[in-house]
């Protein structure tokens, strides 16, 4: 291995795949390479829809092991892991899990953030904790697990990331930027919303204490050595674990007036602010002050993102896809449009037909091939990106003068050139695997990499490749098809 370069595993978890990456960074490189990707398949029991933690656990250790066959040339200098957000497991006194861990598109929450809302107002619990509505964030879960007998054993909340780090080290923690999406944490202080909980009745003291990234996690346990054939000691660093947090680290910025885009399943739409922003109208526009590396604030919005093609695509049998974006793009732009935030759109199942209906509904021609459904769907994605951004701009009275866009969506060239027509700036796409990346620098930098968040991303700029879209023509048609949606 080079002099000044070390190897890291990235631990990296989606909601469709895990995977394990190995990422060799030095002064002046940045090299990442897939070790172990596998799949990561929900399943539906009796009592709802789960995570299967047990198989993606098998899938980190497959992983680790696979990473210490790309390291042969030296030991591994650290493991982190980042996820998905606001899902947790249960665990009992003794720290065994009661239950696999329900996953955020489960029913159960339905109708819950009604009942909380009876105790602490919508406007008040915004004002406290800066979190978006959404049916899912952990709070909601909680406080329908609260019902549950599991609950009634629960010594430990544990959210996922944090979950696998305690199998794989035997110490608990809960890691700052993941505790920020459970609608229980004081974006201002940066500490648990105490006063909030207690008047819900949840009890803070289930949460391990807070970690924040960068900080030590523990090492890897000698049975953990063994079956992955790891040289240990290795220890275990603390992420950015809200993937959204690591693929922020990863936006290639080199200023301050900037959007950045996280694509995936889902999109994440907004800006790195120095503080939150907790007003009423910023409530009404459903923004979300999440936090982030160095005391920054992810102010953004959540978007359904790829998740309405994945679904479409899974119900027509997995078509090539390449082929079928190149259809769509034959296809007239802003034909029919579809609200991509849309909670309608949350279950999985019957994709294309829904998005039909919505269609019909509004009053628009109905996609009826699959370019057209594709491109419905694309269309839509650029014009929520579209009125993220702009609505953060003015809500957060913060300038924007390039939108970063980075994750799975950067490999869909239509939607990055979508979105540049339709925000009328010009967009960069970075890197696919951005929360891999994010996740990696942030150990590196713990584990002796110099520099602050800007001298990580200048690192990036020198190291990564980076492609230009320049908005075409202007955006009244997109002003337009923003209106007519607005209006429906």
């Amino acid at each position: 291995m080079s002099t000044g370069v070390k190897a890291y595993a990235a631990v990296d978890l989606g909601a469709s795949s895990g995977r394990v990456m190995v990422g060799r960074v030095g002064p002046d490189s940045v090299e990442l390479t897939e070790a172990h990707r596998f799949p990561n398949r929900p399943v539906r029991l009796p009592e709802g829809l789960r995570w299967d933690i047990l198989a993606l656990y098998g899938g980190v250790l497959d992983g680790l092991r696979a990473a210490g066959t790309h390291c042969a040339d030296g030991p591994l200098a650290s493991v982190g892991i980042d996820s998905w957000a606001v899902d947790y497991g249960l665990l009992d006194a003794d720290g065994a899990l009661l239950g696999n861990p329900a996953h955020y598109r489960d029913a159960r929450t339905e109708g819950v953030a009604e009942k909380v809302w009876a105790t602490v107002p919508a406007a008040e619990l915004y004002a406290a904790t800066g979190l978006q509505h959404a049916p899912f964030n952990t709070l909601y879960q909680l406080t329908a697990d609260r019902r549950t007998a599991r609950f009634a054993h629960a010594a430990r909340v544990l959210l996922v990331p944090d979950l696998l780090a305690y199998w794989l080290t035997g110490e608990q923690g809960t890691e700052l930027t993941n505790a920020s999406t459970t609608q229980l944490v004081d974006p201002r202080t940066r500490t648990w919303a105490y006063e909030v909980a207690d008047r819900l009745g949840i009890d803070l003291a289930l949460f391990a204490p807070l970690r924040q990234p960068g900080d030590p996690a523990g090492t890897l346990r000698p049975r953990v050595l063994a079956e992955t054939g790891l040289r240990g000691p290795v220890p275990v660093t603390a992420v950015g674990s809200h993937d959204t947090a690591s693929a922020v680290v990863a936006v290639p910025a080199t200023g301050e007036r900037f959007a950045y885009i996280c694509t995936g399943t889902w999109s994440l739409a907004g800006l790195e602010l120095s503080a939150p922003v907790l007003t009423e109208e910023s409530r009404a526009a459903n923004f979300t002050n999440e936090l982030g590396l160095d005391g920054t604030v992810r102010y953004l919005r959540n978007i359904m993102g790829l998740w309405l093609l994945q679904e479409c695509v899974r119900a027509w049998g997995e078509p090539d896809l390449g082929l079928l974006l190149r259809e769509a793009a034959t296809v007239p732009t802003l034909r029919s449009v579809v609200d991509a935030g849309d909670a309608a759109f949350l279950a999985p199942g019957r994709m294309p037909e829904r998005i039909a209906e919505a269609c019909r509904a509004s009053g628009q021609p109905v996609p009826v091939t699959r370019a057209e459904v594709t491109r419905c769907i694309l269309d839509s994605l650029a014009l929520a990106h579209r009125r993220a951004v702009l609505d953060a701009a003015r809500l957060a009275d913060h300038p924007v003068d390039v939108v970063y866009l980075v994750g799975g969506g950067t490999r869909n060239a239509l939607l990055c050139q979508l979105t540049a027509d339709a925000c009328g700036l010009p967009v960069v796409a970075g890197a696919t695997e951005a929360a891999a990346l994010g996740n990696v620098l942030v150990q590196a930098r713990a584990h002796g990499l110099a520099g602050d968040l800007p001298a990580l991303r200048r690192l990036l700029t020198r190291t990564q490749p980076l492609t230009r879209y320049t908005p075409r023509g202007d955006t009244g048609r997109w002003r337009a098809a923003e209106a007519r949606l607005a209006a429906r």
